[in-house]
């Protein structure tokens, strides 16, 4: 079974602060995520959940974007849901074999992400247009990032 690869072409960004330090601790937090995946993967029975979709995720100023392939998949056969703030993307391609080798992927598939607090749950969007889903999470109002006056100090 081979494992999904970003776009990005290997490891993700790591995030740096203003002054080139790199944040570790999100560093630490992605590879939680892709362990826990990996071995959510590994314990599910045989044929329950088999494979994931290609996915990237990413951040900005106002939402959370998560864009899925799923070619070939009808809208009505994939499911979008929000629980607490662990984003799953479930569904089935179902395929009849016409020749003696199918060399797409059939049956079942599952794609979990944990999104940061501070999420607008209410308005989220999900579109599959060419094959790629495409799930934008609104960022709650308190979550934006904001300018900060620097007010002048006693004169």
């Amino acid at each position: 079974m081979t494992l999904p690869v970003r776009r990005s072409g290997g490891a993700p960004a790591r995030r740096t602060h203003p002054w080139g330090i790199r944040d570790s601790f999100s560093e630490f937090e992605t590879l939680w995520d892709e362990m826990g995946r990996l071995v959510e993967r590994a314990a599910a029975p045989v044929g329950e959940h088999p494979w994931m979709p290609l996915a990237e995720e990413m951040e900005t100023e106002d939402a959370y974007v998560v864009r899925a392939e799923l070619p070939g998949v009808p809208s009505e056969n994939v499911a979008v849901e929000l629980e607490g703030n662990e984003l799953c993307i479930t569904g089935e391609i179902t395929e009849e074999q016409q020749g003696k080798v199918l060399a797409r992927r059939t049956g079942q598939f599952s794609y979990r992400s944990t999104l940061p607090g501070g999420i607008d749950s209410d308005n989220i969007e999900a579109e599959l247009a060419d094959g790629v889903l495409t799930v934008r999470v609104p960022k709650a109002e308190q979550a934006r990032r904001r300018k900060i006056e620097i007010g002048r100090g006693r004169e």
